[in-house]
């Protein structure tokens, strides 16, 4: 999942060139690194993150079922994070919607016109796993109200269960293909909220 989503949004924001890229806990080694070897990125996590030696680094500690940090950006990513949002396992306070108020604040941050590139498990219908992360059947997020409300899906790939890569995608035709994967939406912010 990593692999794939991390190489395929870094090049989406490349040949995007927002005027500021904001990203939600998503993998420090992995997407973050990536986008930081062309271009500043700021990195908001729940968990300490320390001072980055490398200048296209900014980190900022934050909460973002609760954030008390105000922004607006043209370009924000949530890779392989919002699963985790309300669950405990970083640190992060128990809240059973927890994922649903981080994709609030999520659509709240984007500008008008802004792009989320958002990505997190997929699978036959919706789970917990205990706390170490949530399934989501491929059209949830469709449903969230932020999302139904003020973005429009642009553009949808995903990884199967055999770590396959499949590109520009129709939501539908995911399900018969698997049973634990990884959904990437990018999604444009059609009105402000």
């Amino acid at each position: 999942h990593y692999f794939h989503q991390d190489l395929l949004v870094a090049k989406m924001i490349f040949n995007a060139k927002p005027r500021r890229h904001v990203d939600i806990g998503s993998r420090v080694d992995g997407f973050v690194a990536h986008v930081a070897s062309f271009r500043e990125i700021e990195v908001f996590d729940i968990r300490p993150l320390e001072k980055s030696s490398h200048q296209n680094i900014k980190f900022i500690q934050e909460d973002m079922m609760n954030p008390q940090t105000v922004i607006k950006t043209d370009s924000l990513s949530c890779l392989h994070a919002i699963e985790h949002f309300g669950l405990g396992r970083y640190n992060d306070p128990i809240d059973i919607d927890g994922h649903k108020k981080g994709i609030s604040n999520l659509v709240s941050m984007l500008e008008k016109n802004g792009i989320l590139y958002i990505s997190f498990p997929i699978g036959k219908k919706d789970e917990v796993h205990f706390n170490a992360h949530r399934v989501f059947h491929p059209k949830s997020i469709l449903k969230h109200n932020c999302i139904n409300s003020y973005m429009k899906l642009i553009r949808f790939d995903y990884v199967d269960d055999k770590g396959d890569l499949y590109l520009n995608s129709n939501v539908d035709s995911t399900l018969a293909k698997l049973d634990y994967g990884c959904g990437i939406y990018t999604f444009k912010k059609l009105n402000n909220i």
